[in-house]
């Protein structure tokens, strides 16, 4: 597999929302993605939040095309243990608002042995490797 990167929802909705305060940065940074040839990964629960977001944020329209857009991108399906493990790790941190989403994202990076491209700290306090 050639070098690659787990997508958060923020960084991904960011690129389709042109008055997301991350617009340009994730603009940027996909230009960034390719031309250093990493490939960037999306867990199945993180193309549902981010569907979800650009859904209702935004347009029904855009939504769809974003999502028709994503039919080949490189899809990750979390395991049953990969949810257990999310669940666990959310309630190591009961002083935070971690989701479920980002959570498992975390698990996901650790089992795969990837950095996780985001702009939400909840991953450092997760000591969750980010790319930057």
């Amino acid at each position: 597999m050639r070098a690659a990167v787990l997508a958060d929802a923020g960084p991904l909705y960011a690129a389709v929302d042109p008055h997301d305060a991350h617009h340009q940065r994730a603009l940027q940074d996909l230009q960034r993605l390719a031309r250093s040839k990493r490939e960037v990964m999306i867990s199945f629960s993180t193309l549902i939040e981010t569907y979800s977001l650009v859904l209702h944020r935004i347009d029904r329209n855009i939504a769809y095309r974003w999502l028709t857009e994503m039919a080949d991108a490189a899809l990750i399906n979390p395991t049953p243990e990969d949810y257990r493990q999310a669940a666990r790790k959310v309630g190591a941190f009961p002083d935070q608002r971690i989701t479920l989403f980002d959570a498992t994202v975390a698990v996901l990076a650790a089992r795969l042995g990837l950095e996780v491209w985001t702009y939400d700290h909840d991953f450092d306090l997760m000591r969750v490797q980010v790319w930057r």
